[in-house]
């Protein structure tokens, strides 16, 4: 998989969540397999730069391999003043954002809702494709809506643009996350356009992800939900497409191991107060279905201090080697 110029390790990306892909996670899941990662999305309205989550957001010290920025907006000028501005922030791919479902993103004709205005998705794409040397993406869903999948269209449109690669959620504005992601459009997108098309929506195991592959010809795939609380996922993906067996799932050593890097490492990028408040959520997933998970959450997420938060954690899992040695 390459976009532009730069040749990625393999063809599994990290999907752009907000609130999900701040660095310390794609730091992990970069070292845990995925071939790239893309940001959180940046908004493109320059009265919003100066905010903390923004200036968060930007971040890329100590990040591994490519650094691939996603940036919202439906202003075609202002989403060239963003590009210009965040390749001076140390962007190596600019990625434009016309997939998320989300309320207060698409009822400011950003995000998916530009999908049902065609035209102004062609000047945005010229306009930021114009506005910076980098390598441009795209990520799209498959339509307005299940009677309106403009896929295709908005593809031809983007390659014609210059975008260097296109990623498609396999379902409409619409759908949002309900239902189940189809696949055919993806097929039918790169049937239709020279530039790589990496399929994403539902992949959620190295089974689904050769099957995906198959399906839709895709050049890669892209994995969000499925990597919450299992940045590993990547390499199993990688193992599986490479040899066609499984790997073990990882050791309960392995996990605790990285559930407290990965806690450690938001309380560093967040600072004290904020950071053990993020930790929650991801704990949450890395322990969920975990036995006495919901007894130890209810404690956990009362904790505000960042070293009683890696002690419980400690805590929690020497229980659960005890109680499995005991077994």
């Amino acid at each position: 998989m390459q976009i532009g110029p730069y040749q990625l390790d393999n063809a599994l990306i990290l999907a752009p969540m907000a609130g999900v892909t701040d660095l310390p996670f794609r730091r992990l899941c970069k070292q845990l397999g995925a071939g790239t990662a893309v940001s959180e999305m940046i908004a493109a309205n320059p009265k919003l730069w100066n905010t903390r989550k923004s200036q968060q957001r930007a971040r890329h010290d100590g990040e591994p391999g490519l650094r691939q920025v996603q940036i919202a907006g439906g202003d075609p000028e202002m989403m060239a003043q963003a590009a210009r501005a965040n390749v001076e922030f140390g962007a190596e791919v600019i990625d434009i954002n016309m997939g998320c479902p989300a309320k207060k993103v698409c009822n400011k004709a950003a995000g998916s809702a530009l999908l049902k205005d065609p035209e102004l998705v062609e000047q945005i794409l010229h306009a930021v494709v114009n506005a910076v040397e980098v390598p441009v993406t795209l990520k799209i869903r498959t339509g307005w809506d299940p009677e309106h999948r403009n896929g295709v269209e908005i593809a031809r449109i983007a390659e014609a643009a210059g975008i260097q690669s296109l990623a498609v959620h396999g379902r409409t504005k619409a759908c949002l996350y309900k239902g189940e992601a189809e696949y055919e459009t993806i097929a039918a997108i790169k049937q239709a356009i020279s530039i790589p098309v990496i399929a994403n929506g539902d992949i959620d195991s190295p089974q689904k992800a050769r099957q995906v592959l198959e399906l839709t010809g895709a050049d890669a795939i892209m994995i969000g939900r499925a990597a919450q609380g299992r940045p590993w996922i990547f390499r199993e993906i990688n193992h599986f497409l490479e040899t066609g067996t499984l790997l073990p799932a990882p050791e309960h050593a392995e996990i605790a191991d990285v559930l407290l890097s990965h806690v450690s490492a938001l309380h560093s990028f967040y600072g004290d107060f904020l950071g053990p408040r993020i930790a929650r959520k991801h704990v949450g997933w890395y322990l969920k279905s975990a036995s006495g998970e919901k007894e130890f959450r209810k404690v956990f997420n009362k904790i505000e201090g960042p070293r009683d938060q890696l002690g419980a954690l400690r805590n929690y899992f020497l229980q659960q080697n005890l109680q499995a040695e005991a077994a």
